[in-house]
């Protein structure tokens, strides 16, 4: 629990630093194990805004940089953290990812698809299933989103 803390800070670290680009808060990372030994082979902050894209999501971000860092598409010895539970389009990608197991911070009620609207990530009709390990740091991740939208109000 205390390394899956020290990583959803780093995830926080992006999610504040896409705030301060005028991206909704969202940070995430990929964390890849060998041997007991963990290291960070993708992160991201939302960056839509930035790059005119509806899919630059933080986790497609930490998917692509990861994909690239590794030379593979198939992520099955890495953990995703990220601030916020993964939407539809991400909890998909990080299936077909064969992503081992997610690390969110705070659940979405409106988009929520990893425990709150779906359940991408653990349904059985799917190929692949992740552990899932929800509410990490969610306070601190919700503020985060909270003051940014009060912020635009």
């Amino acid at each position: 629990m205390e390394m899956d803390q020290a990583f959803m800070q780093a995830a926080i670290a992006l999610a504040a630093s896409a705030a301060e680009r005028g991206e909704i808060p969202v940070g995430a990372l990929i964390v890849q194990e060998i041997d007991g030994q963990r290291h960070i082979v993708g992160s991201g902050g939302n960056q839509r805004q930035m790059d005119s894209d509806p899919t630059a999501h933080a986790e497609i971000i930490a998917l692509r940089q990861a994909g690239a860092a590794l030379k593979r598409w198939q992520l099955t010895d890495c953990d995703l953290y990220v601030t916020l539970e993964p939407c539809p389009m991400c909890a998909g990608a990080l299936v077909n990812a064969r992503i081992r197991r997610v690390i969110f911070g705070c659940r979405d009620p409106k988009a929520g698809a990893v425990t709150t609207l779906f359940r991408i990530t653990d349904d059985p009709r799917l190929n692949h299933r992740l552990e899932i390990t929800p509410d990490v740091l969610s306070e601190q991740c919700a503020d985060l989103l909270k003051m940014f939208f009060k912020s635009r109000r």
